[in-house]
């Protein structure tokens, strides 16, 4: 099988793979090459995959959509970070989270802003 990671950027990853493993709305399952065509709506956790040399490699995705059709396993994500291990992707998981966390934090402050504004010339608009 080939699996191939496609964000709104950028083709993340693209290799062939032995298994597949994730987790959909209704529960976890596997691919394996002769699997039946498949779509699945993701949820956010891991994806794991097996390499062709037996090394089984980690995404953490946000939710997604995941095609399998013949040999090619799509998935399409607004988000996803590869990691080598459990630990690394972790860290840097969690990394990714605390950047998220402050941009949402200024841009929530900055929409606020923004609606105070907007009120306070509707309001002069009525007053005149």
């Amino acid at each position: 099988m080939r699996l191939k990671v496609l964000l709104p950027q950028e083709v993340l990853l693209e290799q062939p793979v032995c298994k597949v493993v994730a987790e959909a709305e209704n529960g976890a399952f596997c691919l394996l090459p002769r699997h039946i065509d498949f779509v699945a709506a993701l949820v956010p956790g891991l994806l794991a995959y097996t390499t062709p040399a037996g090394q089984e490699r980690f995404l953490a995705i946000d939710q997604g959509i995941l095609v399998k059709k013949g040999s090619d396993v799509l998935l399409s994500t607004t988000d996803a970070v590869v990691g080598p291990d459990l630990g690394v992707l972790q860290q840097t998981v969690t990394e990714l989270f605390q950047n998220l966390d402050e941009r949402e934090r200024h841009a929530r402050s900055a929409l606020a802003s923004l609606e105070a504004e907007f009120i306070r010339r509707f309001i002069e608009l009525k007053e005149e």
